[in-house]
């Protein structure tokens, strides 16, 4: 948790927003590229929208995902009055928002784009968990991690908040809850601020339509029910409970006691505040925040980690040391490479019986030889177009037969004539026929860093990011292995 939620919420948690992307306006062209066309495979319905407004995962051409809210064609018809408002909701940076990053507006298309949450909502996690039910410690800091929200929402001019639920609160890559910044937005013509269940509506927001900050407080309140009792139990209910002093009806069974009674006495307390029927009583988002800092149980165990998330490892990310042929593949600086390989020759391919030895042997064997010859002067002299053609020769059909036939002897087929050709597929424009040669030359040489580091330049030049990265650092652990041998 590296001491986050002891942070005040002023600056939204972290005060450094470098970390977070810019705000963008995306072309629709860019948006429907980056979700499959709208297709409906990449619809996430724990974005907790309903039609006729659909929020789809997609992915940039710089592999960073996203969730594109994309309204009905009724909504928003000014679309001064859109800009105008999604620019001031992306002004927003925060650690406890899934923030607004980008929108799209052209012709009758209305688009928003945020932070793609992978973990989904607190509805799923509360109400329809698989594995385990939201422990107690990790249910206190999604209220205060919320209430930390709403203080920096309010603190920026953006207290109001619409339709606050479940369903509005998602889990980043680490587990960490956030609040969705959809909500944040104005209400239009895609929607009442309040679902349709006057049993969650504020009272206030019955007799005028109209959303205050106090109303907003009233839907943390139903939120801290829904983590009290694991269930989306109306107020009214929960607060007969209260009063008649029957807190173990309220309290989750999953939780089976294991909870502090004077915590859960607490946060009872707190949310009969929060749902004050008179809206001037309740309290305001800084005092919950101040509250609920106090209940803070676990605080040095990291979210993902109570959650029961898969994580990586600390040492898994962080920045990799390059060696030139490391940084040479993630410039994917072709010229550069094929100086190294130049330079390295043939050397790497020792402990793997040297194809020099069958030359005694066979006609074909010295057919090989040669062509293996040609190869690598036309390689040295840059003619990729004929390297290609000599490997091919010394690769297929001949050793392939020969390897087949001798071995039992320990003949191998040599991973730098793979390697060479890789290249030259590369130089020559052919990344996945480079790509198939590096793969069989790691298969001949399962340690050989040169084969990964060749790999990650196929992948980085056939736009797959995430695997380059991970096969570069690959490539660069074997290469610190080899050098510590």
């Amino acid at each position: 948790m590296r001491g986050d939620i002891v942070i005040h919420a002023e600056n939204g948690g972290k005060s450094d927003r470098n970390e977070f992307p810019s705000f963008t306006e995306f072309s629709f062209e860019q948006l429907k590229a980056a979700t499959s066309g709208f297709s409906s495979d990449n619809i996430v319905s724990e974005h907790g929208e309903k039609a006729p407004n659909v929020v789809y995962e997609g992915k940039l051409d710089n592999d960073r995902w996203i969730a594109v809210k994309r309204f009905n064609r009724l909504a928003w018809p000014d679309s001064r009055q859109f800009l105008e408002e999604a620019r001031t909701v992306g002004s927003l940076r925060s650690e406890r928002l899934a923030n607004l990053i980008g929108c799209c507006c052209e012709g009758e298309e209305r688009l928003l784009v945020a932070e793609f949450m992978p973990h989904e909502t607190l509805a799923k996690h509360l109400f329809h968990w698989e594995s385990q039910p939201m422990k107690w410690a990790m249910r206190l800091r999604v209220a205060l991690y919320l209430a930390q929200a709403l203080e920096y929402c309010g603190s920026k001019g953006r207290a109001l908040y619409h339709d606050l639920n479940a369903y509005r609160i998602l889990f980043d890559k680490d587990g960490n809850p956030r609040l969705s910044c959809f909500g944040l937005m104005k209400n239009s013509r895609d929607g009442k601020s309040y679902s349709t269940n006057l049993a969650f509506t504020p009272p206030e927001y019955l007799r005028t339509g109209r959303v205050t900050a106090e109303s907003v407080v009233y839907g943390f309140g139903t939120l801290l029910l829904d983590l009290l009792s694991g269930k989306h139990i109306p107020p009214s209910h929960a607060l007969d409970l209260i009063r008649g002093k029957n807190f173990p009806m309220l309290m989750d069974s999953a939780l089976e006691g294991h909870f502090p009674e004077d915590d859960g006495t607490e946060l009872v307390r707190l949310a009969s505040r929060c749902l004050h029927y008179e809206a001037r009583e309740r309290p305001n988002a800084k005092s919950l925040v101040t509250a609920l800092m106090s209940l803070q149980k676990e605080t040095e165990v990291p979210s993902y980690v109570l959650m029961g998330i898969r994580q990586e490892t600390a040492s898994s990310t962080q920045p990799l040391s390059l060696t030139p042929f490391g940084e040479a593949c993630l410039r994917t600086d072709l010229t550069a490479i094929h100086e190294i390989l130049e330079k390295i020759g043939y050397k790497d391919d020792e402990g793997i019986a040297n194809e020099l030895s069958f030359q005694v042997w066979t006609n074909q064997m010295r057919e090989t030889l040669n062509s293996k010859k040609h190869g690598d002067t036309a390689f040295r002299a840059k003619d990729f177009a004929t390297a290609i053609d000599c490997y091919t020769q010394v690769s297929f059909p001949c050793y392939v037969n020969l390897e087949s036939e001798f071995i039992d002897g320990g003949t191998m087929v040599s991973p730098t004539v793979y390697a060479r050709r890789c290249l030259s597929y590369l130089m020559s424009e052919m990344p996945q026929e480079a790509l198939g040669d590096a793969m069989q030359a790691q298969v001949v040489s399962p340690e050989w860093s040169t084969a990964s580091y060749l790999q990650a330049a196929c992948l980085f030049s056939l736009g797959m990011e995430t695997d380059a990265q991970e096969t570069l650092k690959d490539g660069t652990n074997l290469e610190a292995k080899r050098n510590k041998n």
